[in-house]
């Protein structure tokens, strides 16, 4: 039997919001409470809440009131049952902050997330499906973390970036080149004023042999300097990838401030803590590196702990930078796709005790053929402030007449675009986007931009768009 996973978790996490809605916000004053989506075997999603509160608190059904054990405790605070087979429903699960504490008084997600999403929730034979879809927690929580120490505002002030676009790209080619040869595609995407951001892949990684991350430090900035009075004022955000076990990203981070680099780039999902760890190091900085957290590994999670909750506890960790994913023709490159896509950058954006909006990186397949309906999409939501449109392979990958690679015919492109979305030629998202877009182009001597639409899409691919949606 055929099942659509994403369809199926479309459906799941719509029936959770909205009953989410209808529930009153649980008194947060002694404890962050856990919403649970369950389809058990044989118990209720009560049921289920109860073992969750005793496997993952205290590991006892009963204490003395007012103990210490019992302050220590979790409880069911309510639950939802969604059928007549009483095993399908939300349950939600207060974890009291007495256990969660440190003697410091801080706050950690990864604590958060060992306990919640722990063995005594997910391992349970008895939960056929569960997911860790919500975590609400007080503003004086909230504050406990650090928080991006730039966020969307911040990036745009210290690049002089305040009203413009904001674009990035992405090295290409990922891996196997040298240090010296990095440098010289450094060096031309930061002369180009269009990009505010410029970052190493994440295959790239840190100390292989040919390319170990001291060299490409070394080289990589002395381009990024050699250019900068190209710029005309505007700064540029380069970021290095470190990605590497816990002892040696503390070294690889201790060796991009040591050089002075004003961004780093990770990947976080498969060393937990990574973010606050990074944030943690550099916060007594008078100009810490913004960080790009990397959400690379982040869908191996995403079927049991809702990408938004990782998001928000990223962007409480302390990132300035998330990727999200681009509005795209059909079903998109990457996920996340529909109401988690939603989701996910209401929740890097949303007021949040005062931490300020990451800057959301649409990226991974955004392309000449789709910025325009990304630009009408984030200007109907929040406006392109809090915005990254970044572009890897449509810059790097595109070929000119001669057929070799020119990033500056790609950027070239993307500058045409762009002039065509300022002059109003398209005002709503429609599903032939992109053959219009090539038509105008051609009627209009656009050459760079009709050349980099006909390279990214071919015309089985153009013929075949039947939707506009949310995807990377």
């Amino acid at each position: 039997m055929k099942v659509n996973l994403d369809d199926r978790e479309e459906i799941i996490r719509s029936e959770v919001y909205e009953a989410l809605a209808a529930l009153d916000r649980p008194d947060l004053r002694e404890q962050i409470v856990a919403t649970y989506w369950v389809h058990a075997a044989h118990l209720t999603p009560a049921q289920v809440g109860k073992e969750i509160s005793y496997h993952m608190t205290s590991g006892v059904r009963h204490s003395y009131e007012g103990s210490l054990l019992d302050q220590c405790t979790g409880r069911v605070v309510d639950a939802i049952e969604f059928d007549n087979t009483g095993r399908l429903g939300i349950v939600r699960v207060g974890f009291p902050l007495k256990m969660l504490l440190h003697e410091d008084g801080s706050i950690y997600s990864s604590d958060i997330l060992h306990i919640t999403a722990g063995e005594g929730a997910f391992g349970l034979t008895e939960n056929i499906d569960i997911k860790l879809c919500h975590i609400a927690m007080s503003d004086e929580v909230l504050s406990l973390f650090p928080g991006p120490a730039y966020g969307a505002p911040g990036i745009r002030r210290v690049t002089n970036f305040r009203d413009d676009i904001a674009f990035g790209t992405i090295l290409k080619p990922c891996t196997g080149i040298t240090a010296e040869e990095e440098a010289e595609i450094i060096a031309e995407a930061a002369a180009n004023t269009l990009f505010i951001f410029v970052k190493e892949d994440e295959n790239f990684l840190p100390q292989v042999r040919f390319a170990p991350l001291r060299e490409r430090l070394k080289h990589g900035l002395e381009a990024v300097r050699r250019v900068a009075e190209l710029r005309g004022g505007k700064g540029l955000i380069y970021a290095p990838h470190i990605t590497a076990p816990p002892n040696k990203l503390v070294d690889n981070v201790k060796m991009c401030v040591d050089a002075g680099a004003n961004g780093i780039m990770f990947s976080e999902l498969f060393t937990g803590g990574t973010t606050r760890m990074v944030r943690d190091m550099t916060c007594h900085l008078e100009k810490p590196p913004a960080i790009y957290a990397h959400n690379s590994g982040i869908s191996v999670r995403t079927r049991h702990i809702y990408r938004e909750v990782l998001d928000m506890f990223c962007r409480l960790d302390g990132a300035d930078f998330r990727q999200t994913a681009p509005l795209s023709g059909d079903a998109g490159l990457l996920r996340p796709r529909g109401l988690e896509w939603r989701e996910c950058e209401r929740a890097l954006s949303m007021p949040l005790a005062g931490h300020p909006p990451v800057m959301m990186a649409r990226a991974g397949g955004l392309d000449q053929g789709n910025i325009i309906i990304n630009l009408l999409d984030v200007g109907s939501v929040a406006g392109a402030a809090n915005y990254l449109f970044l572009a890897g392979s449509a810059i790097n990958g595109i070929k000119n007449g001669t057929g070799e690679y020119d990033p500056a015919a790609g950027a070239e492109a993307m500058k045409q675009v762009l002039q065509v979305y300022r002059d109003g030629v398209f005002t709503e998202i429609m599903a032939d986007h992109v053959h219009r877009l090539k038509e105008y182009a051609d009627s209009h001597g656009l050459r760079a931009l009709s050349a980099a639409l006909a390279q990214r899409y071919s015309l089985r691919d153009m013929a075949s768009m039947a939707g506009v949606t949310a995807g990377g």
